[in-house]
């Protein structure tokens, strides 16, 4: 059984770091600073109906221009965490309904509630150096090494979805020997490294089916998709998945339960 071995990096003085923010890493400044903010909010330094400081003395604590500290709270209020209001200036949103009733759910479990016999098919596993894209929203310098992970799910035989995983690979090395036709990722991350994930930030859009994809979907090119993002994190608090899905249009469906 593998132990907890990470930890969140501190922040000092070496590899120019400012505040927190790292003059000499890849990872973008705008999404440096989402993540201190997003942090302090996560941590209880700002509660709901507190006002930020505006967007001039972020710029000047930080050491950024008001354009990059402008792209974080952009972020920030399209997660929901802030709220601009005229005459009040920015200030922390109370938690929405939608975060307090969403639940990470496997597909296995997903499938089986809508009376479904689920299936995996892998396509493809390999160790990646990661991406800048992935790196940033995985909190890792872009070429760190990423466990890849392609699976095809099945519902009663027939193609659902095509999901590509990325791995942090130092939190679970060797996690691509698994069989996952017949076991779930979240269950080995749980069983085998002790890592439990326990919620997650997703966007869902709309997209047109790639000649590829519909190949293995059993669409037509162009045809309609859900195309998802998610990044799922640890009970650490650390991101250990990011993950892009793509599901038929016409045979998936989203909805939320909203009560008062």
């Amino acid at each position: 059984m593998y132990e907890h071995s990470y930890k969140k990096e501190s922040y000092d003085g070496s590899n120019s770091r400012v505040n927190g923010i790292s003059r000499t890493s890849r990872v973008p400044l705008y999404y440096q600073l989402y993540q201190i903010l997003r942090g302090e909010i996560r941590d209880g330094a700002w509660q709901p109906e507190d006002r930020l400081p505006p967007e001039n003395e972020l710029a000047e604590q930080y050491n950024l221009s008001r354009s990059t500290v402008r792209q974080a709270m952009d972020m920030l209020a399209g997660e929901g965490l802030i709220l601009r209001r005229r005459g009040q200036g920015t200030i922390v949103a109370q938690p929405t309904i939608e975060q307090n009733l969403t639940r990470i759910i496997s597909f296995w479990e997903d499938m089986h509630q809508r009376g479904l016999a689920p299936g995996t098919k892998v396509l493809d596993r390999e160790l990646v150096p990661a991406p800048d894209e992935v790196a940033a929203h995985l909190e890792v310098e872009p070429g760190e090494e990423l466990a890849r992970l392609v699976r095809l799910r099945l519902a009663d035989g027939e193609p659902m979805s095509i999901e590509h995983s990325f791995l942090v690979h130092k939190y679970c090395p060797g996690v691509l020997k698994s069989n996952y036709a017949n076991h779930s990722l979240r269950g080995v991350l749980a069983d085998t490294y002790n890592i439990n994930l326990v919620y997650a930030r997703q966007t869902i859009k709309a997209v047109s089916a790639s000649p590829s994809l519909a190949q293995e979907l059993d669409l037509k090119p162009n045809d309609a998709l859900l195309y998802m993002e998610r990044i799922t994190y640890s009970d650490l608090e650390l991101p250990i998945e990011f993950l892009r899905i793509h599901h038929r249009g016409d045979r998936y469906t989203f909805f939320t339960e909203l009560r008062n």
